[in-house]
């Protein structure tokens, strides 16, 4: 087996520069935990960007990902199968609304899914733009892209064909002034994820869903991150009792597996007529199965009791930790920001690895804490009780 430094080489050369060369080679994983080409292990905390919800190798998603490959793994859109029957059956039945699914293999096409209904809405509406928020992000793929309030990744791409006009985030006053009769929808994040995992002051989601019934604008909420448990809840607006009009999924659906979902709701989900959208590979038989335990197993070993549970425990515990570097925790559930005093998240994203943790530097002054849902309260009190020497070692690198 190739070692970890043979392996970044390879990838170096066979691959596209756009991720730089990671700088861990991954080969095998259990729960909570994984490990690298060389042997050395590591506390999972970033769970492939809160996607392997059950962690790693969980007896649920094996089998059936197992059995349903062996079974059928591919029928593309020209047929149907029961596995995504289930499951859009399945999320209906979660959200509690008429609805009408569409599965993709991504969140960036789920949302690319969400803004062509938004098009089409507008279009035969009389509607002429958009509405999103400044430092969110929808996906990287042009459409997407338009929607992303990033500048770094969003202006060198442009121009993007339509109008978007951006707010900023949790401002109910921007946003009403911003919003008018002329607005086919506005795309928002309930917690911007890559923003550095920002949730919105206590009720500005209910302000937004009260905007856009008074202007007849389609709310759009991009829970790529946030749903699936990530909170606490199976969806992250249901902490506001807000039902979107489109919403958004994939990441912690699968699991791990590639799978993704716009749901319409109500009217938005007739918006759609035959040959409006398509996928090859969206639905596939083994995602969706892979999506069914996913859901089974959290419904099943009530994780999101446990999530809740612990993490306010591991929230609490990152507040109580005083260290110069340290500014605070934000987020909700197992989907947290540790905050810096200053820019210097990779030196503490370096410094945790170099512990045995894994973490994600996703603003330059905060680091992102996703773990999997099945994380025990024993494994984060081993991250917390570490964090102090991390963070002494981080700033010695600042």
């Amino acid at each position: 087996m190739s070692t970890s430094e043979e392996l970044r080489k390879r990838y170096e050369a066979a691959f596209m520069p756009n991720y730089g060369v990671p700088p861990v080679a991954l080969v095998r994983g259990e729960g909570c935990r994984v490990w690298d080409a060389d042997g050395t292990g590591y506390l999972d905390l970033i769970a492939g960007i809160a996607t392997s919800s059950l962690g790693h190798g969980h007896p649920a998603l094996a089998e059936a990902v197992s059995r349903q490959v062996a079974t059928l793994a591919h029928t593309s859109n020209l047929f149907l199968h029961e596995p995504e029957v289930l499951l859009a059956e399945r999320l209906l039945d979660l959200l509690g609304a008429p609805g009408r699914v569409f599965l993709t293999n991504s969140g960036t096409e789920a949302n690319e899914c969400a803004l062509k209904l938004a098009i089409k809405y507008g279009r035969t509406t009389g509607r002429g733009y958009l509405v999103a928020a400044e430092n969110g992000f929808h996906g990287r793929s042009m459409g997407a892209l338009s929607l992303t309030g990033k500048h770094a990744i969003r202006e060198p791409f442009g121009p993007f064909g339509m109008d978007v006009r951006f707010v900023p985030y949790g401002d109910a006053a921007a946003l009403r002034a911003a919003v008018t009769a002329e607005c086919a929808a506005v795309f928002l994040e309930p917690t911007q994820g890559e923003g550095g995992v920002v949730p919105p002051p206590a009720g500005y989601f209910t302000a937004v869903r009260e905007i856009c019934d008074t202007t007849g604008a389609l709310l759009v909420a991009d829970e790529i991150q946030s749903a699936i448990g990530r909170t606490g809840a199976w969806f992250a607006h249901q902490h506001e009792g807000v039902r979107p009009d489109i919403l958004t999924l994939a990441k912690g659906l699968g699991g791990g597996l590639p799978v993704g979902a716009c749901i319409g709701l109500g009217p938005a989900g007739g918006l759609f007529a035959k040959g409006d959208h398509g996928s090859t590979f969206g639905g596939n038989p083994v995602a969706t199965a892979a999506a069914l335990a996913v859901l089974d197993t959290i419904e099943r070993d009530g994780l999101l009791a446990h999530v809740a549970e612990v993490g306010t425990g591991f929230a609490a515990a990152l507040a109580a930790i005083e260290h110069p570097l340290l500014a605070g925790v934000r987020g909700r559930g197992l989907w947290r920001a540790a905050v810096l005093t200053r820019n210097g998240s990779g030196a503490v994203e370096a410094a945790a690895r170099t512990a045995g943790f894994l973490v994600n530097a996703v603003q330059p002054d905060a680091v992102r804490l996703a773990p999997p849902l099945v994380i025990t309260a024993a494994e984060l009190a081993s991250f917390t009780d570490a964090l102090p020497a991390i963070l002494d070692q981080a700033t010695k690198e600042l």
